[in-house]
């Protein structure tokens, strides 16, 4: 630890932290003292102090009220993954004196089938593990990670992710790989065994992701690059659930689907994979942790091996369906 570190460690309250996160979130002296419950003068002192330990401006002041520079904006950020570490090892010492081994705490897009199975695979290595699941959408899901309410990530490495700004703050490890595939209902049986192109699929009534999505644009692209005008889809759906009804209760439907997605929706049985090119890839699947240094904890560890299970065991098993 160095001389600087050493004297803000000596010098910073906890006080001051929830001052940083106040004055970002309520940007003026009057609403972070009615949050903090001290008077303007008070607050204004914690600042100088908080300034003072930090050996520079944090925010600038106006007539409209006060913001955070860069210099604070980066303190914030801090700041706040701080005060939720601190209520993370509060829970994780209340969990464990009710014997609880170890808390994992994991972000995922409701989508996934591969992290309720890692989850599964988890626990039967750490029986006493409890496991918090927080689904949305993985940006907004990283940013809960930074702010350290989140242990890991789980989603998509994409390339506008790792060309952000926050790929500095993240540590990612790809898992798995992923391509776009199509999914029938095993009714369509005039279409079961055929290959097909993309183009050849331009007419048919499909089931899509909304048009934000990863799926959607290569799905798009797909069909521009064979020539054709992409399909518009007569069903729009992010849940798995919905997509997995439609399908085997329609049989003239087709759907556009993640790899991970479409071995689990054929080992529930009534739809299988089409075989359609050529081969469209997906930006590939793993965790994001924080980049802060710290040795990773067993269980998130056990986590990541947990995932590479179940990836292993379903490729397999896909390759095994691909032989019959």
């Amino acid at each position: 630890m160095d001389t600087k570190t050493d004297r803000l460690v000596r010098t910073l309250r906890l006080r001051h932290l929830e001052l940083l996160v106040a004055l970002a979130e309520t940007p003026t002296m009057r609403g972070a003292a009615a949050r903090l419950h001290l008077s303007q003068p008070a607050i204004s002192k914690m600042l100088g102090e908080l300034e003072g330990c930090f050996g520079a401006r944090l925010f600038e002041r106006s007539h409209q009220g006060i913001q955070a520079n860069a210099l604070g904006s980066s303190a914030v950020v801090r700041a706040r993954a701080v005060l939720h570490e601190l209520a993370r090892a509060t829970e994780d010492v209340d969990a464990m004196q009710r014997g609880v081994t170890a808390v994992l705490r994991v972000g995922a897009p409701s989508v996934t089938a591969t992290v309720p199975a890692a989850i599964v695979r988890l626990r039967e290595r750490l029986p006493g593990a409890a496991v918090q699941l927080r689904e949305g959408r993985v940006h907004e899901l990283i940013h809960r990670l930074l702010d350290g309410e989140l242990d890991c990530v789980f989603g998509a490495i994409t390339p506008e992710l790792i060309s952000s700004d926050l790929i500095p703050l993240l540590e990612p490890v790809l898992l798995l790989k992923d391509e776009l595939c199509v999914l029938a209902s095993t009714a369509n049986r005039h279409i079961a065994g055929r290959r097909f192109k993309w183009a050849d699929l331009q007419t048919a009534q499909w089931v899509l992701p909304p048009k934000e999505t990863l799926v959607r644009q290569a799905f798009i692209t797909v069909f521009l690059n064979s020539g054709v005008t992409p399909p518009v889809p007569v069903i729009e759906a992010m849940s798995s659930v919905t997509i997995g009804t439609v399908l085997r209760q329609d049989p003239s439907l087709l759907c556009a689907v993640r790899l991970e997605h479409a071995l689990d929706e054929v080992a529930r049985g009534g739809v299988h994979r089409l075989k359609v090119g050529p081969r469209v890839d997906l930006p590939s699947f793993g965790l994001y942790f924080r980049r802060d240094g710290l040795e990773r904890s067993a269980i998130l560890t056990a986590f990541a091996d947990a995932i590479r299970s179940v990836s292993k065991a379903n490729t397999v098993r896909d390759e095994r369906r691909a032989k019959h």
